[in-house]
């Protein structure tokens, strides 16, 4: 008895909100929905029918109550990415870890506690191969009261980053299972569910983002890809970083982004016309992959947007859009050289907790090793830091 009611007095202190926060209520509805991509129609799993799945949206210190009704055709589970659930374990979802999965017909409400979390985060199914349909963004703002520490931007917009397979998903990881063989590398990269106008049947569906000029847009970027690190980049026009990670960052005005898996990215984009060329209104957005060893195999397929500007008449409304200059797909110096610039933002009201006194150091060497026939491909070993000051 005693047990239970030290439980019972967690649960309460878990949800308890903070004061001036609220709760934020979501019905995701598990459902098989027909999609076509790239000339070819499948049923995927899907949230509420939606590819990618709602946008959820709160603010710092909120609570996210997500009532998940399972009618799709297999078990699954709801992971919030990055959100530290302080004393939340069994709402965080990875599938037989902190839960059992949701069955076909049974429903679990999940409780999402958002305590220091600021910024661009994701969900997405933690079972199987799920979250390559079922995914989508989480938009947290500062508390009421407060702004953000950068320029207010016009309009926000999430920025999807992912793949899409033509077969099901799922197959493909099962028959590996059996086999010991790899997985069948997608068919595509995708922004928000679309392949864009390079791939045949894709010119329809692409995605635009309408602008205005003069006005700045806080492209929210996640990458939803299963194991493709993305470049990322908009025709004439710069990208000024200011968040990863749902953590502010110092301003940094980029080219280009390099974005890994389960990564999020907030970049301004200055609407200014940067070719200065009063007659173009398009410009591509693109996300190519980046693959450091090109020894195995991987999706070298590029995804592409429209940016298109609608304040003024365009002689090349109808032409082909500026293509931006991204890295070629095993430029490993443009990656490295993109995150040894990021620092975290680190002023009063955004601290950098990170000791100032070392007093211990380790040498950590993590690898990737890919077995192909007879070749053992081992990837660099690559050396990670937290954000400097």
């Amino acid at each position: 008895m005693a047990i239970s009611v030290a439980m019972l007095w967690l649960l309460g202190t878990a949800v308890t909100p903070a004061e001036g926060s609220k709760n934020h209520h979501y019905d995701f509805v598990i459902k098989q929905t027909n999609y076509t991509r790239l000339c070819h129609e499948k049923t995927v799993l899907t949230v509420n029918g939606q590819f990618p799945g709602p946008t959820i949206y709160a603010r710092k210190g909120d609570i996210v109550v997500v009532n998940v009704i399972n009618q799709g055709n297999k078990n699954i589970t709801i992971h919030w990415h990055g959100v530290d659930q302080p004393r939340n374990p069994w709402s965080d979802g990875p599938e037989y870890i902190t839960q059992c999965p949701i069955q076909p017909g049974g429903n679990l409400t999940y409780t999402v506690i958002l305590s220091e979390e600021e910024g661009t985060l994701w969900w997405h199914a933690h079972s199987d191969f799920d979250r390559t349909t079922v995914h989508g963004a989480i938009v947290i703002h500062p508390k009421k009261g407060t702004t953000f520490p950068f320029k207010k931007p016009h309009k926000e917009i999430p920025v999807i980053l992912g793949e899409w397979w033509n077969v099901d998903v799922n197959r493909l990881l099962q028959e590996a299972k059996r086999t010991g063989g790899e997985v069948n590398i997608s068919d595509a990269n995708t922004i928000n569910g679309q392949p864009g106008d390079l791939f045949p049947c894709s010119k329809n569906g692409t995605f635009k983002l309408h602008v205005e000029s003069g006005k700045t847009y806080l492209l929210r970027i996640i990458n939803a890809a299963l194991a493709n690190e993305l470049f990322f980049g908009v025709a004439g026009h710069r990208l000024t970083v200011v968040g990863t990670d749902a953590r502010y960052t110092k301003a940094l005005t980029v080219d280009y982004i390099m974005i890994s898996p389960g990564q999020t990215v907030d970049a301004l984009l200055e609407a200014d016309r940067a070719t200065n060329d009063s007659s173009n209104c398009r410009y591509y957005m693109a996300a190519r992959t980046f693959a450091s060893n090109t020894g195995i195999d991987f999706n070298n397929s590029t995804a592409t947007a429209i940016m298109e500007y609608t304040d003024a008449p365009c002689a090349a409304r109808a032409g082909t859009p500026d293509f931006p200059n991204l890295p070629a797909v095993n430029d490993t110096d443009a990656a490295t050289t993109y995150t040894e610039q990021l620092r975290s933002l680190a002023n009063k009201d955004h601290p950098a907790d990170v000791p100032a006194h070392v007093d211990e150091h380790m040498l950590i060497t993590i690898a990737v090793n890919a077995v192909r026939g007879q070749h053992d491909v081992r990837w660099p070993p690559w050396q990670w830091q937290p954000l400097r000051r």
